[in-house]
């Protein structure tokens, strides 16, 4: 039997994810990777199934993912980027496109990734930004902030830290960097790690937030990371103000 030949192709895209009931595909229910896989359908008359470097919940942003499918259509890959922007919804942008060699898989060859957390103080609400942040009371120390945050680096058995729905075979992780900076207005949680689990990110934060204010001490935390499924409640942070935002290869 001939093998058939296909170029491997690489999407580095935007999206927000206001709009999407997450990223993968899902059935009647719009998500980012079945509005991707409609549209190179409509365009090429390829049934084609991708794979992403990570799957984002409901609400979650991207200002960089990176997915990758094999083609072997009609349209030139020279016209694909172009050709597809044209028929994508307004909520998906595809930045870059790049031929990679046939091993390359998106999730897989993937050395990290990194997520910012967004926060305004309320009494900067805007309406127009109430899908891009998440608000809260009070302004947060940077030097209080960093020294708590500083409890998640390093590797450790998050499985206190994923939702129901994970089909990770094993939970453990390493957090390369998570630290709490400004920008003008802004406070932004930096977390770069070599995978996340599902929700892991806005647990983090809702643990994090809840020794901040007070609310628990250090060792709510420790605990946490010390004790793998030992606690079955967990308190989550809006998906508004997470941004998938950098996956290194």
């Amino acid at each position: 039997m001939k093998n058939i030949e296909f170029n491997n192709i690489r999407l580095d895209i935007e999206y927000d994810g206001t709009n999407f009931y997450g990223f993968q595909r899902q059935v009647n229910k719009r998500t980012v990777q079945g509005e991707i896989e409609k549209s190179i359908l409509k365009l090429t008359k390829e049934n084609i199934n991708l794979v992403s470097s990570g799957r984002t919940d409901r609400g979650v942003h991207a200002i960089n993912q990176v997915i990758n499918f094999h083609y072997n259509g009609k349209v030139p890959v020279k016209n694909l980027m172009y050709s597809l922007n044209n028929i994508l919804p307004e909520d998906i942008h595809i930045k870059k496109l790049t031929v990679e060699s046939k091993d390359f898989n998106s999730r897989f060859s993937a050395k990290n990734r990194s997520y910012l957390y967004k926060m305004k103080l309320k009494k900067e609400y805007n309406v127009f930004e109430k899908n891009y942040y998440t608000y809260i009371d009070e302004k947060l120390d940077i030097n209080k902030s960093n020294e708590i945050l500083s409890l998640f680096k390093g590797k450790h058995d998050f499985e206190n830290y994923r939702t129901t729905g994970c089909n990770a075979k094993n939970s453990i992780r390493t957090i390369e960097e998570i630290y709490l900076y400004e920008n003008n207005s802004e406070m932004i949680i930096y977390i770069k790690a070599n995978a996340f689990l599902k929700s892991m990110i806005r647990i983090i934060v809702a643990n994090f937030m809840e020794v901040y204010t007070g609310k628990e001490n250090r060792e709510y935390i420790i605990d946490r990371l010390n004790y793998p499924g030992k606690y079955a409640f967990k308190l989550i942070a809006p998906p508004e103000g997470l941004y998938l935002y950098e996956v290194n290869y």
